[in-house]
């Protein structure tokens, strides 16, 4: 006899979502992961547009995330039309993609995830048991805030980041400002590492492919190859090749597998494939944690985006300190407006974000794709939960609940990019 179990409400998540699963002598048979968005058509709304406005728009695809966005699609068109942004310009990016990670991942990892170590249902009940912590949270957070702010031109939907360079760059006074806070906002997270560390995280293990870019001088967030544990390794511009997105009947996402397997991106793909390019307190906490990479426990994703949190804060200091001892260069590249076609990844805090576009000879779009991380890792999260479910199969409805509430919440799932 078939039984449902259904939760019509996946809260604290970005969006709205539920999940069905059908149980059989304890055992789930299907899991179906339900997107409850409505479609909002970005790939149709950039076409018949002209470049210098798509990324002004995708950066729209999410309020969590949309430098990342709005960096992606700049990244896909310069590959259209075959610009090379100066060495300035992509030190500037990697900084407001630190940015963009420090601020998700701490919105994510303290205020999403970790009531759920505690059985704490509501947020108010968390500060007031951890008050300080929650004030570290808001300060690493803050730092975040400010290295998009001060080189995008505002938190939320950059501004000055352009197809060549920069409208505007940044005042190095406050660059330097960000520079001393880098420090403080250092030994903070540090403390909200080891708080992280000695969480008690369920006992599960299920070996997924782990899809992220890799750079051989850095972690790669920015820039880099396309890989997996599974053997992938491709440029950003063929990711479309080796990928397939499916469309089921009913859904309004295009979930993709890989060699027809699901696929898992975000903090814990690229620390399992990258470990040994963290930064060295970044490394340091792992090793003072006893948590061994790579790791095959989905639920620690929320760990690796601590270690991501630690990495991006003392890296955008030797970022920061590398603009700083270079007088500045000129803001914008000087270009030429070509027909081409360009597809490019960054990872966004969820995991590697693809864009691609074609244009005509007037630099007007023709053909888009994006593909969201969200949309990559649903299939994940669907197998994790069959795999998953016999470990709780015994417990109370309420308590089965919050444990597959709690891992799709470890994967931070974004609905509203999924949903692009």
């Amino acid at each position: 006899m078939i039984k449902k179990f259904k939760i019509d409400h996946i809260d604290k998540i970005e969006g709205h979502a539920g999940f069905v699963g059908h149980i059989i002598d304890g055992q789930m048979d299907k899991a179906q992961y339900e997107v409850k968005m409505g479609i909002r058509l970005f790939e149709r709304m950039v076409i018949g547009r002209p470049y210098m406005d798509i990324p002004v728009i995708t950066a729209r695809v999410c309020g969590l995330c949309p430098v990342v966005h709005n960096l992606t699609s700049i990244k896909a068109l310069e590959k259209a039309m075959n610009i090379k942004p100066s060495e300035q310009t992509e030190d500037l990016r990697k900084v407001m993609m630190f940015g963009q990670v420090i601020q998700s991942h701490g919105i994510h990892v303290y205020f999403l995830c970790l009531a759920d170590f505690f059985k704490i249902r509501h947020d108010v009940e968390l500060i007031k048991k951890f008050p300080e912590y929650t004030r570290k949270a808001l300060r690493v957070r803050h730092y975040g805030n400010e290295l998009i702010r001060i080189i995008g031109g505002r938190t939320i939907h950059p501004l000055s980041s352009v197809v060549g360079g920069f409208l505007k760059l940044p005042d190095r006074f406050e660059l330097e400002k960000l520079l001393i806070e880098q420090k403080e906002v250092l030994k903070i997270v540090n403390d909200l590492g080891l708080l992280f560390s000695k969480l008690n995280y369920p006992q599960f293990e299920r070996e997924s492919e782990y899809i992220s870019l890799r750079n051989n001088k850095e972690y790669a967030i920015y820039d880099g190859e396309v890989v997996s544990n599974k053997g992938l390794r491709v440029v950003p511009n063929n990711y479309e090749k080796h990928i397939r997105e499916i469309h089921r009947p009913f859904e309004l996402i295009k979930r993709v597998t890989h060699e027809d397997r699901e696929i898992f991106l975000g903090a814990l793909a690229r620390v399992n494939n990258n470990k040994n390019k963290l930064s060295p307190l970044a490394k340091k906490l792992i090793r003072d944690s006893k948590i061994k990479f790579p790791n095959y426990n989905s639920f620690y994703n929320v760990f690796a985006q601590v270690v991501e949190i630690v990495h991006c804060i003392e890296d955008s200091g030797r970022y920061l300190r590398k603009i700083l001892n270079k007088k500045y260069s000129t803001a914008l590249k000087k270009y030429k407006v070509r027909a081409g076609k360009g597809g490019a990844m960054i990872e966004a805090p969820r995991g590697a974000l693809y864009h691609y576009y074609e244009l005509d000879d007037k630099g007007v779009v023709k053909h888009s794709n994006i593909i969201t991380p969200t949309a990559q890792f649903i299939s994940n999260i669907e197998q994790d939960i069959k795999l998953f479910y016999p470990n709780i199969h015994q417990a109370s409805q309420a308590e089965k609940t919050r444990k597959i509430r709690m891992l799709i919440r470890a994967y931070d799932p974004c609905m509203t990019c999924s949903v692009h």
